[in-house]
């Protein structure tokens, strides 16, 4: 069965990139999608329900609903890619050099992990933020970090599960250095659950992120984040519901299709699911 047929036989996998493939290309072409400002107030348009102007109406300060979920989308997609990003190039260097090292290396390594996990990924973030303040920017990095030790341990595992193959014995026979052998033959073999880890990990950095920028903690007014617009929105629920609803829509809907598609790679990917 070919790569094309399998991915052909996974409804979920093909509804969930093609959900998020509207979703980020409607965050990139935004400015061209929409004839409003995301940031301009027009106090005489406030709490407008949806019409034909404003199909997702506007908020409390005239601003078009729709204008700052698209253009908010792309503060969050790029939240969720920069925080994975940040907690695979922590977590895979330190599950490497832990698997293949072993013995002192892996004890140190794995009780820092235990430790950080010993705390919710959420608190964790919050704690970060906390010491180093209210930002975009520390949001990123904090949920970057506190998702690191769950990539650390997944390929640790792969680590210890690869390096008594046939061909990293015969790398050794050689002579290839460590390095080279972590590198140039182990990681290329571990990288299907990274793969699997990381789509899964953004929709996960998608809603800490916007967790965060609820409390105030992440992104900071007039930024249009999505969590930042649910915080927004959270006063006139009662009074103009579109504010905080559609928000949080774009929020549940992305994240559904990431979760789509990360099942979806994880069953392409694993040998043993697709057996």
């Amino acid at each position: 069965m070919t790569t094309l047929r399998r991915v052909r036989r996974s409804p979920g996998m093909m509804l969930g990139a093609l959900v998020l493939l509207v979703m980020v290309v409607g965050a990139i072409a935004a400015p061209v999608l929409v004839r409003y400002d995301p940031l301009a107030l027009s106090p005489s348009d406030r709490m407008l329900p949806p019409d034909p102007h404003h199909w997702l109406g506007t908020d409390g300060f005239g601003r078009d609903v729709l204008t700052r979920i698209l253009f908010g989308g792309r503060i969050s997609l790029r939240t969720g890619a920069v925080a994975v990003s940040l907690a695979i190039a922590i977590g895979v260097p330190l599950g490497l050099s832990s698997g293949f090292y072993g013995g002192i290396v892996d004890r140190g390594v794995m009780r820092l992990v235990d430790i950080m996990l010993t705390f919710p990924g959420i608190l964790l973030a919050l704690v970060i933020v906390a010491i180093l303040g209210p930002s975009l920017f520390n949001a990123m990095l904090a949920v970057g970090i506190s998702a690191s030790p769950t990539y650390a341990r997944v390929v640790r595992a792969a680590v210890l599960t690869a390096k008594p193959l046939a061909y990293v014995e015969a790398a050794r026979a050689i002579g290839c250095p460590n390095a080279r052998i972590m590198l140039f033959h182990i990681l290329p073999n571990v990288v299907a659950p990274i793969i699997v880890l990381g789509t899964l990990g953004i929709a996960g950095a998608i809603l800490a992120a916007a967790a965060l920028s609820f409390l105030g903690l992440g992104a900071q007014p007039p930024q249009p984040e999505w969590g930042a617009l649910l915080s927004e929105g959270r006063n006139f629920l009662l009074n103009a519901w579109w504010i905080a609803t559609f928000p949080g829509l774009a929020i549940m809907v992305t994240v559904l299709a990431i979760n789509l598609l990360g099942d979806g790679l994880r069953d392409l990917l694993d040998p043993q699911l697709r057996s």
